[in-house]
């Protein structure tokens, strides 16, 4: 993984070059309506409220659990020995992201969604109460985070989720085989190139055209930079757009030549 100072050099060229995120200059009707309708919407909805609430009992549980890992690892703990207040503050994707997340089911509707990487169900409980239509099956590698995981949809009442526990690279094609079809995908398990480029070719065949890709930290290495890059030049991907700390993938046929866009956020 890259040094924090490795990082804000990244992120800070990132800054300079992106898109200034309001729309001006982008040329795509559809991402002009993303940035506008999704990236922008300010509304406050009370979901956030409820999963924020959550977050801020997991950031004040002092209780640790032995963690199975599965992938590139922590950043920030060398033992798997770790606090549930730590993963909260460590694993989860911040607020700005998860509602992010929120407005993106929210606005395209995804009927069946698939999650890897649950952790303690935070982002999940975006994903989940967006649509409570939708079915969300979230992936999870280690048991005692599924448990906490599984306690928290408990509490939040969210009856649209199922979380299949184990390593992907064991669970991923049991779970492909039951779906006829993915329409929202949030990668977020395995910061490696060759597993997170893999998943990627797994899901590929139970796509549709207006399924969409969420990639997490696509700059968190340079393995996951080289991935990133990877999935953008695959011919089934005809647009994306990054946000420095997550990718979205587009598949619509419409787009006859590919399109990547680079937008502040």
């Amino acid at each position: 993984m890259y040094s924090r100072f490795q990082s804000a050099l990244k992120y800070l060229h990132y800054y300079l070059t992106a898109s200034n995120g309001k729309g001006h200059g982008i040329h795509s009707p559809f991402v002009y309506k993303f940035i506008k309708d999704v990236l922008n919407d300010s509304r406050h909805f009370k979901a956030y409220d409820i999963v924020e609430e959550l977050r801020k009992r997991m950031l004040q549980d002092q209780g640790v659990i032995d963690v199975e890992d599965f992938g590139a690892g922590s950043a920030v703990s060398k033992t798997n020995l770790r606090s549930i207040a730590s993963i909260a503050k460590n694993a989860a994707k911040p607020k700005k992201y998860g509602q992010l997340l929120f407005r993106i089911i929210n606005y395209y509707k995804p009927q069946t969604i698939l999650e890897l990487g649950t952790s303690l169900g935070i982002t999940t409980a975006y994903l989940a109460s967006a649509n409570s239509g939708a079915k969300v099956m979230t992936m999870e590698g280690s048991g005692t985070i599924a448990n906490i995981a599984k306690e928290n949809f408990k509490t939040l009442e969210l009856k649209n989720t199922e979380l299949i526990e184990g390593n992907f690279d064991q669970t991923l094609s049991s779970v492909i085989s039951q779906l006829s079809s993915v329409d929202f995908a949030f990668i977020d398990g395995n910061h490696r190139r060759e597993p997170t480029e893999r998943y990627f070719k797994q899901l590929l065949p139970i796509l549709q055209n207006d399924s969409i890709l969420v990639f997490d930290d696509i700059h968190w290495s340079e393995e996951m930079e080289e991935a990133w890059k990877n999935i953008k030049e695959h011919p089934a991907v005809r647009c994306s757009i990054g946000l420095f700390f997550i990718g979205i993938v587009f598949l619509k046929e419409e787009f006859k030549e590919k399109q990547h866009f680079t937008i502040r956020f």
